[in-house]
């Protein structure tokens, strides 16, 4: 029996649960416990395995898969040897040896089967895991697997081993699950975790923040506005005679040393250093951590650490977080939260400001963090090819590595016309000004940002805190401190375009910059005002840019590129998504074995592909269709050029080969509804020509396919948007 702990009603309804769905013959394999941190996941897990044993048969073996570099699974382990001291907790080596008996709990940490290293199974010992496995197996013993999932392990070494345990099922705990219809699903509501006084009552962000006040330093303001929060919580804890020390947990998503130096300095200058024990440090390449710190009353007041230190680590007096930005925009991953969310006592003290938990950031969104493959509204399955498409071959291209586009001027020309044109610049600076700011550019000398601010009960409503908590900050410009803001906003510009970094900025600079250089001169933006310009409009010039490499020019066309060339052929074996559908029907023109309508769902498939497929399903013409995938060395590619003659690489939806012999090449888009276009792809114009032209070297029937009203449309001929065009045909006058 579990001892020594208290029992709380949600987590009994949650092991009743869990109890009832590994005992059906006919629950789905996945099971998944959405639980907010400090609803006690591993209690819950504890009383369940507990519970099993003793009440079902004894033919079962457990398997405790645990995340982190940390020591998680001894963690947990300990936690279950405590509380349940009669159960068969083990390591992975001691089962190894042993083997996996009915009625064991084995603990492993993620790292020893999926990481190379010192750490890792060295091959024989993994062949050994599959032995003792497979001996299981034949010993009659089903596995429960129970996957603690903070951090995710989607990789195929972790997929091998949970495939080879064969397991009758499969139990997440995951703060940030979604419900899909593949899973058993659970939730444990945060209102019950807050109604137990576990965790905190709200979550208030950015409490004290001016927006009348403009913000010289982005550090020094939010660690001045957290330490003063922090000696209010202090004082009002010695009040009540409760023994705390409130804790500043303080959050760089990079750990850069520029960042972490400044910080530093920063708390010295407030009296905080690592020398008098009030300062703490946790990241990968440095710790420096008090023997006390987890104490409740623990002497260190701040704890520098990177997104997310150790797995499992838990210091419930940790009160407020302090999220740095280390770049222009990044987001604030909520689950973090958990930090800062456990009451020290497990008890609420009917004080708000010792009830609730702090957060100070500048960030603009809130997310709820990655969703696990196991989360997504499909799963994959493995399918195999059919003999008649195994011999089939195709000639595809990969990008010429000696060739890299437009040089500086050339590139710079092309950005300078668009933006002359598009708004309608000039040799008078002012106007100019004027022409970009009615198109949507800020020439702001700070730089600004909407942040939130407000009171939340739950991680949900912080993920949904609309435009109606969030206040207008300004920022002064300093070109040290923020020069890494400007980095990250070049380096947004450069993902669209595939130019060199410097290229960008050297670009920027000639048309935006006071400098020597007159030629290409829109405006002469003195230093401090350029870097807001650049981080205040990256969105703007982000898609400016791009617009400029999707033009067609006579450059481009006239540009002979000389792509690589190798073989193609479909591969034997892939993996698909597939989600469930109510009726299952089998697709018999696919060059897979075994693919069904449960591949071409909503949810797997755009609806231009799922109606091309269902075209072809019922074409009497068809011998096969083959789905390519959409990135990959396997996979059928294309070279095209954009504007700026910048090489990238198209894989085209579909291969039909039909009973003729004959073989189209197909890419679907994006069609029509009430006569405005849904195709989202700004380079389709160049993907159109590089197409038409691969096409015609290797003598195959090719086109674009796009839909209205449920019809599908080809063009072949020359790329035109509109497809009231008589360039778009009807598919089936073509295929």
């Amino acid at each position: 029996m579990v001892s020594k702990i208290k029992d709380f009603e949600f987590q009994t309804q949650c092991v009743d649960y869990l109890i009832d769905k590994t005992i059906e013959t006919d629950s789905k394999q996945v099971i998944t416990v959405k639980a907010p941190t400090g609803a006690g996941k591993t209690v819950i897990l504890i009383k369940y395995v507990d519970q099993f044993l003793k009440n079902t048969g004894n033919n079962t073996a457990f398997i405790w898969l645990c995340p982190g570099k940390g020591n998680l699974e001894e963690q947990s382990k300990e936690r279950m040897e405590e509380l349940a001291p009669h159960l068969d907790t083990r390591n992975l080596m001691y089962s190894m040896m042993a083997g996996f008996e009915a009625g064991s709990i084995t603990f492993i940490n993620w790292e020893l089967v999926t990481k190379k290293g010192n750490t890792a199974l060295k091959d024989s010992e993994r062949s050994n895991l599959f032995e003792k496995i497979a001996e299981a197996h034949k010993d009659g013993v089903e596995f429960v697997i129970i996957i603690d999932e903070e951090h995710l392990n989607n990789t195929k070494k972790a997929d091998d081993v949970i495939n080879a345990f064969a397991a009758k099922n499969i139990i997440r705990v995951s703060a940030t699950a979604n419900k899909v219809p593949h899973q058993e699903f659970y939730e444990i509501s945060e209102d019950d975790v807050i109604g137990a006084g576990l965790i905190t009552r709200a979550i208030y962000v950015n409490e004290g923040v001016d927006e009348k006040k403009e913000i010289q330093n982005d550090y020094e303001y939010l660690l001045d506005l957290a330490d003063e929060k922090r000696k209010e919580i202090a004082a009002n804890y010695e009040n009540i005679k409760v023994n705390v020390r409130p804790l500043v947990l303080i959050q760089f998503p990079m750990g850069q040393p520029e960042t972490i130096k400044a910080v530093e300095d920063k708390l010295a200058s407030m009296g905080y250093t690592y020398d008098n024990g009030m300062v703490n440090i946790w990241m990968s390449d440095e710790k420096i951590v008090s023997e006390d710190l987890i104490n409740i009353d623990g002497s260190p007041a701040f704890l520098l650490m990177k997104q997310a230190i150790s797995t499992g680590w838990d210091c419930p007096r940790a009160k407020i977080l302090v999220k740095l930005r280390e770049g222009g925009s990044e987001d604030f991953q909520i689950q973090t939260i958990g930090r800062i969310r456990r009451m020290p006592e497990g008890k609420h003290y009917g004080l708000n400001i010792l009830d609730y938990c702090y957060i100070y950031t500048l960030d603009t969104q809130y997310k709820m963090g990655l969703l696990s493959s196991l989360d997504k509204a499909y799963q994959v399955r493995r399918l195999f090819l059919k003999d008649e498409a195994k011999s089939f071959t195709l000639k595809k291209e990969m990008r010429d590595l000696d060739f890299d586009g437009l040089g500086e001027r050339e590139t710079l020309e092309k950005v300078y016309e668009y933006f002359k044109e598009k708004y309608k610049l000039g040799s008078d600076k002012r106007v100019n000004q004027e022409n970009l700011e009615a198109g949507g550019y800020s020439f702001s000398h700070e730089i600004d940002n909407k942040i939130l601010q407000g009171i939340f009960r739950t991680s949900e409503d912080l993920a949904n805190g609309g435009s109606d908590n969030k206040i207008k900050i300004k920022t002064t410009v300093n070109t040290h401190t923020h020069g890494i803001y400007l980095l990250h906003a070049v380096d947004e510009i450069k993902k669209v375009t595939g130019m060199q970094s410097q290229k960008v900025k050297n670009i920027l600079r000639r048309m935006f910059s006071k400098g020597k250089k007159r030629k290409y001169k829109f405006i002469e933006l003195e230093n401090s005002d350029f870097y807001a310009f650049i981080i205040n409009n990256v969105k703007q010039l982000k898609m400016d840019f791009k617009s400029v490499t999707s033009q067609m020019g006579g450059v481009q066309l006239s540009f002979k590129l000389e792509p690589k060339i190798s073989d193609f052929s479909i591969p034997e074996m892939e993996l698909y998504k597939y989600s469930e559908v109510k009726q299952c029907q089998l697709m018999r023109m696919n060059a897979y074995r075994e693919y069904t309508n449960e591949f071409i769902t909503d949810k797997t498939r755009s609806k231009p592909e799922r109606l091309f497929e269902r075209y072809c399903e019922r074409n009497n013409n068809v011998e096969w269709i083959y789905k390519n995938g959409d990135t990959g060395q396997q996979y059928l590619s294309v070279v095209y050029t954009d504007a700026f003659l910048k090489q990238w690489l198209f894989y085209p939806d579909y291969i039909v080969h039909l009973k003729d012999g004959t073989d189209w090449i197909i890419e679907t888009k994006g069609g029509e509804v009430s006569g405005h276009s849904k195709n989202i792809d700004m380079q389709i114009g160049n993907k159109f020509n590089a197409f038409k032209l691969y096409a015609e070297k290797y003598n195959l029937h090719w086109g674009f396919v796009r839909d209205i009203d449920e019809e599908l449309f080809i063009n072949n001929t020359e790329y035109v948007e509109d497809m009231s065009d008589y360039r778009w045909k009807p598919l089936s006058s073509e295929l």
